[in-house]
């Protein structure tokens, strides 16, 4: 149970599993890995003893594997049977045995090379993975204590996740093992010992654009255009072949409106908004023109689209923003379907004849419109486009997807099972039959641990001491909104509008943006939505809103800035959101404002929206909730006197830190300086904290600050109940917070604000985590 810590407590606890797992992630070798964790843990437990026993292979033997305080003589030499001694008793037992004065217990066993007999309490805690017997934790101290319910209950969790780690490390030690092969062994030496060596396993990677774990067989699909195959013809018949392009580019126009009108049905009308681009490319005065100009050079169709395509395809590899550069791919797209209208055949390898890994060079929006999604288990791709349309809709589909592996499509055939760890950004090609099964056990552990969180969906997040906590869903897409729900998100702290008008061709109109906002605020149903304006700059561009270069664009001209200077799109989205208010309660969010002009800008385009609304006659929420994102220093400073011009606070924490610290969050020159948990930034939360207390505003953090749990213990202790975060993590809060008691929190932070070095910050609330 979590709990704060009182002085004669154990050590243990949640920071104690985050060191551990951080062990893991620094060493693919397992014996070093134990040992690390036998020290780590003697540490915590305050205890002259800490060993791990394992299961040897053939799983009736334990072997002492790391000890710290036993003598390094007895490593790998001490070893019991099940139910030998008192560790094999705990063993087959499979029951925690806590006692004083073991060399008095009739199954002990002794053994003289450890030089054990001078500890008096001996303490054994099965480690289990999923009912089955890994090994045993043994604490031993010289002197005698005796451990508490609450203690043993403690050691006992730490235990559970010991073993899964052991487990995972084991993955690790066998991967490692398979990817550097010794000398192979002479066949006849393989036939005498009667053994078949496994084959080799060899890991690709990539990195992770959603993650899971998924096993299954592969489909490559083929994105071979045809250009490579298309040459110019002699003696054209001009006229036929303007009158075969117009009738691709007709059929090409009709599948798209088909494609568009599947997609809004399987995902929603923001994924299927990407086709009117498609539409706009085919029907584009330019294109067509130039096709016509090629063909009446008396070039060919086919090679006249070769040439303008690949002419594009050039032009937007040339360009500097990478989300303008990922926009070839729906040139690319249009691009395949035309030249196969024209050819007379469809694209290739879009059929999935049973559920597979999709292995490909790019995916394309067409084929995620086309392909089974039923069918889809995962994704890899070569490309390294992680806001490209296809992977937007495969995130929205929950399917688990890597990018950026390069080459894939040349080391992996047909006809390959494939492991896809997405949370890793690896996959396995033919992973031999270990490695198989103890992936099947990691997902095995990962549902159990899915499923118990699940029981949390309809908890209401309540501290100990009886303080209510909101759990609130940032969300981007329609497609966030179902997962949001099925996490248990209490309404969304913030609905991030740019990625509508990503995936729109120009600005949407008014009544796509109604539609589209009424729907999340119906789905809702009753509980609050909170719509942050267009937020656009830095690194979030359109493809079809020119913004100029700038040295610094983060500090440039871009958010509300970008809006106020462009009050005609500005109101617009001011005029749906006001509509789209008369389904449920809907808040207005104005990001990045730094002054008080800004929001009282912001205020006079509202009554001019309103008044807009108003002469039309169209119904309208005449009263409706805003808010200031406070995100810049500036805003800190201001908080008091933006209270008196809105109604909440949204605490940007992402933002806040880097411009704080001067400190890049995506720059990993600078990473360690972007500190959650700089004295700067914690007294900044609590001066807003303050302000917004005592002028009555409501006040939420946005921002996956809060997904640590030593800095979910500050913000509990600052003061914070309301917080808004990427859905998935809900849950795992929930967890936590219904464990921890928010007046010693408060207490802990009047602490923590005193100190002027984040180190001992971070310090202090572990050393107060209990789990």
């Amino acid at each position: 149970m979590a709990r704060i810590k009182k002085k004669s407590d154990l050590k243990l606890g949640l920071h104690t599993l985050q060191d551990i797992s951080a062990l893991i992630l620094r060493s693919h070798d397992l014996d070093e890995t134990i040992n690390n964790i036998v020290h780590l843990v003697a540490d915590r437990a305050r205890s002259e003893v800490c060993s791990l026993y394992l299961l040897d292979d053939d799983q009736h033997t334990l072997v002492l594997r790391a000890s710290h305080g036993l003598t390094p003589e007895s490593i790998g030499k001490v070893k019991l049977q099940i139910g030998e001694g008192l560790t094999g008793k705990v063993a087959a037992e499979q029951q925690v045995l806590a006692i004083s004065h073991p060399q008095n217990h009739p199954d002990y066993r002794f053994f003289h090379e450890t030089g054990e007999e001078q500890f008096h309490t001996f303490v054994g805690i099965p480690l289990q993975d999923r009912s089955a017997s890994v090994g045993v934790l043994v604490i031993q101290t010289r002197d005698i204590h005796h451990f508490s319910a609450d203690e043993l209950a403690t050691l006992t969790t730490i235990a559970f996740q010991v073993a899964s780690i052991v487990v995972n490390a084991r993955l690790l030690d066998t991967l490692h093992r398979y990817e550097t092969p010794g000398p192979p062994l002479p066949a006849s030496a393989a036939a005498e010992s009667g053994h078949t060596a496994e084959p080799q396993t060899i890991a690709l990677y990539g990195k992770m654009a959603y993650p899971g774990i998924i096993t299954g067989p592969v489909t490559i699909l083929d994105h071979d255009y045809g250009f490579a195959d298309i040459f110019d013809e002699c003696n054209i018949d001009v006229e036929a072949e303007l009158t075969r392009l117009d009738d691709a580019l007709r059929h090409t126009r009709i599948q798209t409106l088909y494609l568009e009108k599947r997609v809004a049905s399987q995902l929603s009308q923001e994924d299927a908004a990407i086709f009117h681009t498609h539409l706009m490319i085919l029907e584009d005065r330019g294109l067509i023109e130039r096709l016509h100009h090629l063909i009446e050079e008396r070039h060919s169709a086919p090679y006249a689209l070769k040439k303008v395509i690949n002419g594009y395809l050039a032009a937007f590899a040339r360009m500097e923003d990478p989300y303008l550069r990922e926009r070839a791919a729906d040139m690319e797209d249009v691009g395949r379907r035309l030249l196969a209208n024209l050819v007379g055949r469809a694209p290739a390898g879009l059929q999935l004849q049973q559920p597979s890994i999709l292995v490909a060079k790019r995916l394309l929006p067409s084929d995620m419109a086309i392909l089974d999604h039923e069918k889809i288990l995962g994704i890899v791709l070569e490309s390294n486009e992680a806001n490209s349309h296809s992977v937007i809709m495969a995130k929205g589909l929950g399917i688990p997807t890597v990018i950026g592996v390069e080459g894939v499509t040349t080391q992996i055939s047909p006809n390959d099972y494939l492991i896809l760890d997405a949370n890793a950004g690896c996959l396995y090609p033919n992973p031999s039959a270990s490695i198989i099964a103890e992936y099947q056990r990691l997902e095995q552990n990962r549902l159990e641990e899915k499923e118990r969180l699940s029981l949390l969906r309809d908890v209401i997040a309540t501290t100990r001491d009886g303080r209510q906590v909101f759990l609130r869903a940032n969300i981007g897409l329609i497609s966030d909104v179902d997962v949001a729900i099925r996490h248990g998100a209490q309404g969304v702290g913030l609905y991030r509008t740019e990625f509508l008008y990503m995936t729109h061709s120009g600005f949407p109109d008014r009544d796509q943006q109604y539609q589209l906002y009424k729907q999340v605020v119906e789905k809702f149903a009753g509980m609050p939505v909170t719509i942050r304006t267009l937020d656009i700059g830095g690194d979030k561009s359109l493809p079809y809103f020119r913004q100029p270069q700038e040295n610094n664009p983060f500090m440039g001209w871009r958010s509300i800035r970008i809006s106020l200077d462009y009050p005609d799109i500005f109101q617009v989205q001011l005029e749906a959101i006001l509509m789209a208010a008369t389904a449920g309660p809907l808040r207005l969010l104005f990001p990045m404002i730094s002054n008080l002009n800004e929001i009282r800008s912001c205020k006079e385009l509202i009554r001019q929206a309103a008044q807009q609304l108003e002469q039309e006659g169209i119904p309208y929420q005449e009263h409706i909730k805003i808010g200031a994102m406070i995100e810049i220093p500036a805003a800190i400073h201001l908080a008091p006197h933006l209270a008196k011009e809105v109604d909440f606070f949204a605490l940007g924490t992402n933002d806040l830190i880097q411009y704080l610290l001067a400190a890049d969050r995506s720059n990993p020159r600078v990473q360690n300086h972007y500190d959650p948990l700089h004295p700067a930034v914690l007294q900044s939360i609590d001066r807003l904290v303050s302000v917004a207390r005592s002028e009555g505003t409501e006040l939420c953090l946005c921002g996956e600050m809060a997904t640590d749990p030593a800095c979910l213990l500050a913000l509990i202790g600052l003061g914070i109940r309301d917080f808004s975060l990427s859905a998935p993590y809900i849950p795992q809060l929930k967890n936590i917070i219904n464990q921890l008691d928010s007046s010693a929190a408060e207490a802990i932070m009047r602490q923590a604000l005193e100190l002027g070095d984040s180190s001992d910050i971070r310090h202090l609330l572990d050393s107060h985590l209990e789990y």
